[in-house]
């Protein structure tokens, strides 16, 4: 197996080189060459790459070579690809994403390989409905998650202050994060981030109120529900309770650059699995918990979704080898114990039981977590619609920025969302 460190970060080229190094001896059986690519932290890296050796090592004649990105960038390469008709053969997608990029031609459909090269039986057919759009398979779930609250448990613990609980409503929540920064103390610092940036925070927030982010036809929200959202923000923002407009901007949708990472908020909101990436470059020990909500005993707007997924580019012309990829991804044990549950929990219940008893306490806090949520999770929504990541990257973000910098009026900011969102988000 070779693998090309280019596409890289710094600590994941050197995993790189390493793999490549230790597998120059079986280049001479290889004959077909698979191109795997997703986004993600250096451990993701690490732990995709050592699954990647270990496949090659059971099929010396395919050749694996991976490519991590970070960030947006992932989503330029991704749509020069599609133009280029030269989509990866394994690449990675996300619930918000399979949808708009099944439609778009970039995925190839997986039914045909379902009875030789995948199998996906155990898995349960609720779950293969995560990732089923117009009837036909698009991608396979690596794991389970749902959104989080993660926390500073240390500086938590040092303020003497209650960390948010699996009750605590939105008003409650504002309380907890300017008390927070209070006792941070630190210039820049906020006790928690400015979430009205994220979209996922947003749609908990509209299903707890009996909407959602999106429809079957679109947008599932109207300009009313954007006011109520960010003036919700901005009141907690103007009473100290988030990071500046600066801090928060420098979030590109990775562990790296998020505010409590970066040690600039004792709160962070994200997805369930990153846990394990955030404890990796954290000092402190860090909590987990729901989001809060609209009132108590309320939903929670909370749901199971896969964390990310493996689709297979359209343009491959080694859609049976990529299929045994995934395959191996998802139902080898060895390679659950690689992986761990830094993309999710795993979706067979052979792989999950085999790797309970090496999980480490931050993995096995993740486990926990999701375990836990199964009374309190709702329905799957719609599958997002096209339009759904541009919605994301180009309006909802930078409408949050500009409100946090106070360049727009909240009332603005709410009709430019909606009418922009409009414009973009289309049913497929």
């Amino acid at each position: 197996m070779l693998l090309n460190r280019r596409g890289f970060m710094a600590g994941a080229a050197g995993a790189a080189a390493g793999v490549a190094l230790g597998s120059r001896t079986t280049l001479a059986a290889e004959s077909v060459q698979l191109r795997a690519m997703w986004w993600g932290s250096n451990d993701r890296s690490k732990r995709t790459l050592a699954v990647a050796k270990l496949f090659a090592e059971a099929n010396p004649d395919i050749r694996i070579i991976g490519e991590s990105l970070s960030g947006d960038g992932y989503w330029t390469k991704l749509a020069t690809q599609m133009a280029g008709r030269s989509i990866a053969d394994i690449f990675q997608l996300e619930p918000s994403t399979i949808s708009d990029y099944s439609k778009r031609g970039a995925c190839m459909a997986l039914d045909p390989f379902i009875s030789s090269a995948l199998d996906v039986d155990a898995f349960g057919k609720d779950v293969l409905k995560l990732t089923t759009v117009d009837g036909k398979l698009w991608g396979v779930g690596l794991g389970l998650n749902s959104f989080a609250l993660f926390y500073d448990a240390d500086a938590f613990a040092r303020a003497g202050i209650d960390p948010p609980g699996i009750d605590t409503t939105w008003a409650e929540y504002a309380e907890i994060a300017v008390e927070m920064t209070k006792a941070v103390g630190k210039k820049s610092a906020g006790g928690g981030p400015y979430g009205a940036r994220y979209a996922y925070v947003f749609d908990a927030w509209l299903r707890q109120r009996g909407s959602s982010l999106y429809t079957d036809s679109g947008l599932g929200f109207g300009v009313e529900e954007a006011k109520e959202w960010y003036a919700y923000w901005e009141e907690l923002r103007k009473r100290g309770g988030t990071v500046g407009a600066d801090i928060q901007t420098l979030d590109q949708n990775t562990i790296d650059t998020n505010c409590l990472a970066l040690g600039y908020s004792a709160m962070g909101m994200a997805y369930s699995n990153q846990m394990v990436g955030y404890q990796l470059i954290m000092k402190s020990k860090l909590g987990i918990g729901m989001l809060p909500r609209a009132e108590k005993g309320g939903p929670s707007g909370h749901y199971y979704r896969p964390a990310l997924i493996w689709s297979i580019g359209a343009s491959t012309e080694h859609g049976e080898e990529a299929a045994k990829f995934i395959n191996f991804f998802v139902n080898d044990v060895e390679a659950g114990k690689i992986l761990g549950v830094e993309r999710g929990v795993p979706m067979s219940p052979t792989v999950r039981e085999a790797i309970l008893p090496s999980l480490n306490p931050t993995e096995t806090e993740t486990v926990k977590y999701i375990n836990g949520l199964k009374d309190q999770v709702g329905s799957y929504p719609s599958p997002a619609p096209l339009g759904a990541t541009e919605f994301d990257q180009r309006v909802l973000r930078p409408i949050a920025d500009e409100l946090a910098f106070e360049r727009i009026s909240i009332g603005d900011a709410a009709t430019r969302l909606v009418e922009e969102g409009r414009a973009t988000v289309r049913a497929g």
